[in-house]
């Protein structure tokens, strides 16, 4: 990569109009290894102005022709694709072989399914007399968040395009150079000047700008509950549409016909995948109370199994936290479960054994946890599993719903019956049963304060889109 002291504006790698730095952390280092610039208001007014001048003429392109770019993105992407796996594993820690294997598939995955959706997508479609007409919304800000950042660009940056939207794209200052590359594959693809545009910063400089922008229509985020609000806020003042992807807390549910070993083994390496950065982690298991001391067992062998090490070799399956901060917060958190009573079953607080650089930090699991515990309630964003007893379903359904979010939740069952009966019950955007394959054709988004809006495939387009009722049509 050539332009990490760039942006991407109007069909040109341009300097900032002030120049500012971000130094780029390598976690597993601690050391900066490379810099980005640091957009402003007025960085953000220059890509505003060139998307909003490209938006008709975009808008007005033959969705085909759209779907083609994506295409040509598609191949773009695959001769690239190890570069972005090192970029990601670089910028926030991740095994080299999950970076491959998960985070660079992950864009992969979603421009497939968005283009595939796209082509059987119903564009225009007659009702009586009317014709139903979706167009793109307009000038689209995209913020994206370092802990999945080829999933939620893809996610948001696809299907913003393929519906005719124009995009400025602010990835995350924490983990920026796969944004970075992602927008030289984008210059490689050959799209309208001012179609697409990115400009790296903070999120008071330049997200936050954004989202007030007057000329942008609408703002489509990922990230923390916390900034998600302020987000929101700020686009109220010019009534802009505002989808959220926000933060979780999500439940798996280890009904009591599920094969126990099976259930808590993979639902314990569910939350140390990804060093447990994933928005819907399932970080709270709920078991029946007469095998807790059972499931605990199963726990701790699943946990220790974890290889920590150096994100660049083959065998690691966890590395480091992405951030000072994120490690800070971990170790809070881990003290806080300690605190409050929780049995501590492995792991703990500090660094792992041999382990004294880098924001590396022990998988952990704690044991009678009961809902009130902060580390029930607090989304944790480390691998922190907290396991809790429930006398019946019931218990167990109503434990699951106690929480402020509502991103995903997971059930373990033997009788798929009761597996939907409970699904049906559980306040959650995503309901995964029996650790089914990633599913990139299904709804992807949250309930209560996880957000609004749906990503992948279609859900994503139609996000995306403003429907128009022609009436009078036939």
């Amino acid at each position: 990569m050539t332009h990490s002291l760039h942006f991407y504006i109007d069909g040109a790698w341009v300097a900032p109009v002030t120049p500012a730095e971000i130094e780029v952390i390598d976690p597993a280092t601690e050391l900066a290894y490379a810099k980005i610039s640091a957009g402003s208001a007025a960085d953000v007014d220059r890509a505003v102005a060139a998307a909003r001048a490209a938006f008709p003429g975009w808008n007005a392109t033959p969705v085909e022709e759209r779907i083609a770019a994506m295409k040509r993105l598609l191949a773009v992407y695959m001769e690239r694709y190890e570069e972005m796996a090192q970029a990601i594993s670089h910028e926030m820690g991740a095994p080299i072989t999950w970076a491959r294997e998960a985070q660079a598939y992950a864009g992969q995955g979603h421009l497939e399914a968005t283009i595939a959706a796209a082509e059987s997508f119903a564009w225009e479609e007659s009702r009586g007399t009317t014709r139903i007409l979706r167009e793109g919304v307009g000038v689209c800000g995209l913020i994206t968040p370092w802990n999945w950042p080829m999933n939620q660009i893809m996610c948001k940056v696809a299907p913003a395009l393929i519906a005719g939207c124009t995009v400025v794209l602010k990835p995350s200052e924490i983990a920026p150079m796969s944004g970075v590359l992602f927008a030289e594959m984008m210059d490689a693809v050959g799209l309208p000047k001012g179609v697409f545009n990115m400009v790296n910063g903070t999120g008071p400089e330049v997200g936050q700008v954004m989202a007030g922008h007057p000329d942008v229509d609408m703002m489509s985020f990922t990230g923390s509950t916390r900034a998600g609000i302020i987000v929101a806020r700020t686009a109220a003042e010019t009534v802009k549409r505002v989808a959220q992807e926000l933060g979780g807390k999500s439940p798996n549910i280890v009904l009591p016909d599920a094969d126990l070993e099976k259930a808590v083994s993979e639902g314990t390496i569910g939350v140390m995948n990804n060093t447990g950065q994933s928005c819907d982690a399932p970080t709270r298991m709920l078991v029946p109370a007469s095998r807790h001391a059972e499931a605990l067992e199963i726990a701790r062998r699943a946990a220790e199994s974890v290889v920590i090490g150096d994100p660049q070799d083959e065998g690691t399956t966890m590395g480091p936290l992405v951030s000072a901060l994120q490690f800070d917060k971990v170790q809070r958190l881990i003290q806080a479960g300690i605190d409050e009573g929780a049995v501590l079953v492995t792991g703990g607080t500090g660094k792992p054994e041999g382990r004294n650089v880098g924001y590396f930090v022990k998988p952990t699991v704690f044991g009678g946890v009961t809902n009130d515990m902060t580390i029930a309630r607090e989304e944790i964003f480390g691998p922190v599993l907290s396991i809790l007893p429930y006398e019946t379903v019931e218990e167990a359904i109503a434990i699951a719903n106690d929480t402020p979010y509502g991103l995903a939740a997971y059930l373990q069952a033997g009788d798929i019956e009761t597996a939907r009966a409970v699904a049906r019950q559980l306040r959650a955007g995503s309901v995964y049963v029996n650790g089914p394959a990633w599913d990139l054709f299904a709804p992807f988004g949250g309930y209560k304060q996880s957000g609004n809006g749906r990503e992948y495939a279609d859900w994503g387009i139609h996000d995306f889109t403003e429907v128009k009722g022609v009436c009078g049509w036939e």
